[in-house]
C-alpha cells in the first residue's frame, strides 16, 4: 500500500491509476527476476513427517525444521548416513512429497501449487538411485524422448533434444539400443539424459551411483560435473564423502536436521563430529591426519587425492 501510495503521488499523480498498477508490475517482475537469479530452490523451515499404522497414528518425522538456499548455477551434495532425511529432502524439492509444514519454493514457485507442479519439475528435475525405475521403453533414444514428448514438444525439437542429450553423456552410439543390454552405469548416464533432455534448469541427483561399481561410479560423477560446468544447478544425494568434497558446497544432514553446512574443506575440518554421526571422511582427509600423527607436516584443506598428489609434486619441488 505504501509502494502504491508513493508511485501514485510522485510518479502518475492521483488521475492515473492504470500507470501506478503497470508501474507495481513492473517491480514485481524485476523483483522476482533477481530472486530467481540469485537461489533456484528456498526451503524455509521445512518440516516432513511419515505416517504410518493401520490406524495412520504412527509419525515418523524425516526432517525436522531444515532451511536452505540453493544458488543458481551452484554444486551442493548432500550426505549423511541412512535414515538421516537427505532422499526426504530431495523428494520434497521435485514435489514428489509435499511438507507437512514449511515451504519450498523451486525458481519461486511453490511446491504446494498444485497448478504448477509440471513447471515445478520440468525446473529441478530428478534422476533416481535405480535407473530400471526411471526407464520406460525398449529403445534408448525412445526412451530419452519420453519426458519431451509429454511436455508437448515439437518432434523436430525433440529429435534435435535427444542427440544432445545423449551426445552430453557419451551414449549417442547407443541410441538404438535396448535398455536392459546396457551396465548399470550406462542405463544411469540413459536416466540422465532423460532427465537432461527435458532441459532443466536444476537436477537433484538421488544417490545416483549407490548401484554402481567403482568404474560406473566415475563415469557417472564426470558426467555430474560436466553438466555443472554448463550451467546446470546441480544437488548431489550421497553417502559417498569422495563424490562430495566434489561439490562446491556440502550440507551433512543427521535426524532430519542440518549439522554442518559450507565448502568442503570448512566441513570436512571436522572430521571428529563427522565421525561422531557414524559417517566417515573422505580417504584424503584421513590418510593426511594418520601423516599428521607420524610428523609430517601436512597442511590442512586437503580433501581429495587431486590435492594430495598435487601436495607431494609440490614437495618433491621444493626438495
Amino acid at each position: 500500500m505504501q509502494t502504491y501510495t508513493y508511485l501514485n503521488n510522485q510518479v502518475a499523480g492521483p488521475g492515473c491509476p492504470e500507470l501506478v498498477s503497470l508501474l507495481i508490475c513492473d517491480i514485481k517482475e524485476v523483483w522476482s527476476a533477481s530472486y530467481n537469479m540469485e537461489n533456484i530452490i528456498e526451503i524455509e523451515n521445512l518440516i516432513f513427517e511419515y505416517i504410518s499404522g493401520e490406524e495412520h497414528d504412527h509419525i515418523s518425522r524425516a526432517i525436522d525444521g531444515v532451511n536452505i538456499a540453493v544458488a543458481k548455477g551452484s554444486f551442493t551434495a548432500v550426505i549423511g548416513r541412512n535414515g538421516s532425511g537427505k532422499s526426504t529432502l530431495a523428494k520434497n524439492i521435485n514435489a514428489l512429497l509435499l511438507p507437512t509444514s514449511g515451504t519450498v519454493y523451486v525458481k519461486g514457485m511453490d511446491t504446494k501449487d498444485e497448478k504448477l507442479l509440471w513447471d515445478i519439475r520440468q525446473t529441478a528435475g530428478m534422476v533416481f538411485q535405480n535407473p530400471d525405475n526411471q526407464l520406460v521403453s525398449s529403445v534408448v533414444e525412445d526412451d530419452v524422448a519420453f519426458g519431451p514428448e509429454n511436455l508437448g514438444v515439437e518432434p523436430a525439437e525433440i529429435r534435435k533434444r535427444v542427440h544432445e542429450s545423449l551426445t552430453a553423456v557419451d551414449m549417442l552410439d547407443a541410441r538404438k539400443k535396448a535398455p536392459h543390454l546396457l551396465s548399470g552405469g550406462q542405463k544411469q548416464r540413459i536416466a540422465i539424459a532423460g532427465v537432461v533432455a527435458m532441459r532443466p534448469e536444476c537436477i537433484i541427483f538421488d544417490e545416483p551411483t549407490a548401484m554402481l561399481d567403482p568404474k560406473g561410479r566415475q563415469e557417472v560423477m564426470d558426467i555430474i560435473k560436466k553438466l555443472h560446468e554448463e550451467g546446470i544447478t546441480v544437488v548431489l544425494i550421497t553417502h559417498f564423502m569422495d563424490e562430495a568434497a566434489q561439490a562446491d558446497r556440502v550440507i551433512i544432514m543427521d535426524a532430519g536436521r542440518i549439522v554442518l553446512d559450507g565448502k568442503p574443506r570448512d566441513v570436512f575440518a571436522h572430521a571428529d563430529e563427522i565421525r561422531a554421526i557414524a559417517l566417515d571422511v573422505p580417504l584424503a582427509v584421513e590418510l593426511s591426519e594418520k601423516l599428521r600423527s607420524r610428523g609430517i607436516d601436512i597442511p590442512q584443506g586437503i580433501i581429495t587425492m587431486e590435492d594430495m598428489v598435487e601436495f607431494v609434486c609440490q614437495s618433491k619441488q621444493r626438495t
